[in-house]
């Protein structure tokens, strides 16, 4: 009996050094095995990509969020900090690239597309030359009201996906009417979603809730019908890792999460590799 508690007292102290190391020392041993036992009794979609990135000592600030330029391969990280770049450019297998610290002050938000002849790069920062076509914008807790909109996106069928954060739900509108076509709130009872993007298939949604170190893969609804959110996975981080922002590769179905918490930006892959094409 005595040589029992002598084992359980060692597997505590063991489990206890990990995470004291992860913490100060960034083990990136300890990531794999924490995101191993921290998976719920669920339906697992998605794994860490414990390689990515190369090189995590460029981040050096808060990461805020993070932009995937899939035709050309590249990820784009925002962070938040004094004398620091504020942007960096990763390959999609983790290398770094370069850096940049002109036209930048606090980033936010960042989104990244291209064309066969020219490479674009939106940072919430700079602003934009877009025509408004409509807009909801009055606070409160009523349809088409917000409360912190802090994330937003758009499917296959037309419809803009806006995470109310403050209001703990995601409101749909039409993209050209800006008609409010209904709200998600079921699954957000304890904290409101702070990032939301679709998969490449459009199947589903993956969600960040940025307190509860959380995310989540929400199966996304058919078409004229918003119905109730429906969780299918979830993947808890560890305390304090706050994801802000995330990202979905078109092409490969990683996800990118900007963790202002952890100060750095991992990557998580389908299981499945085959991923269809977004809208098929």
């Amino acid at each position: 009996m005595a040589r029992f508690w002598v084992c359980v007292a060692g597997a505590g102290f063991f489990l206890a050094f990990l995470v004291l190391h992860s913490r100060f020392c960034r083990s990136p041993v300890l990531r794999n095995f924490t995101f191993a036992v921290s998976w719920r009794a669920e339906e697992i979609l998605y794994r860490l990509d414990v390689g990515w990135p190369k090189h995590p000592e460029y981040f050096t600030g808060a990461t805020f969020c993070a932009a995937v330029d899939s035709l050309n391969g590249l990820v784009y990280i925002a962070q938040r900090g004094d004398n620091i770049p504020k942007i960096l450019v990763f390959t999609e297998d983790g290398y770094f690239l370069r850096a940049w610290n002109y036209t930048v002050d606090t980033p936010h938000g960042i989104f990244a597309a291209s064309t066969q002849y020219e490479q674009f790069v939106w940072i919430t920062d700079v602003g934009s030359d877009f025509m408004i076509l409509w807009l909801h914008g009055e606070n409160g807790t009523g349809p088409a009201k917000f409360n912190i909109p802090h994330s937003v996106t758009l499917d296959s069928a037309g419809r803009v996906w806006v995470a109310d954060r403050g209001n703990k739900r995601i409101q749909v509108f039409d993209k050209d009417t800006g008609e409010w076509l209904g709200a998600w709130n079921n699954c957000f009872t304890e904290e409101g979603p702070s990032a939301v993007r679709f998969t490449p298939d459009g199947k589903y949604l993956i969600v960040a809730q940025l307190n509860l170190s959380r995310l989540s893969v929400v199966a996304a609804p058919p078409v004229g019908s918003i119905g109730e959110c429906s969780v299918i996975s979830t993947i808890q981080l560890a305390d304090q890792v706050l994801p802000h922002l995330l990202e979905v590769d078109r092409k490969t179905g990683a996800v990118y999460v900007a963790e202002i918490g952890a100060k750095q930006v991992q990557k998580y892959v389908p299981l499945n590799s085959y991923v269809p094409p977004f809208g098929s």
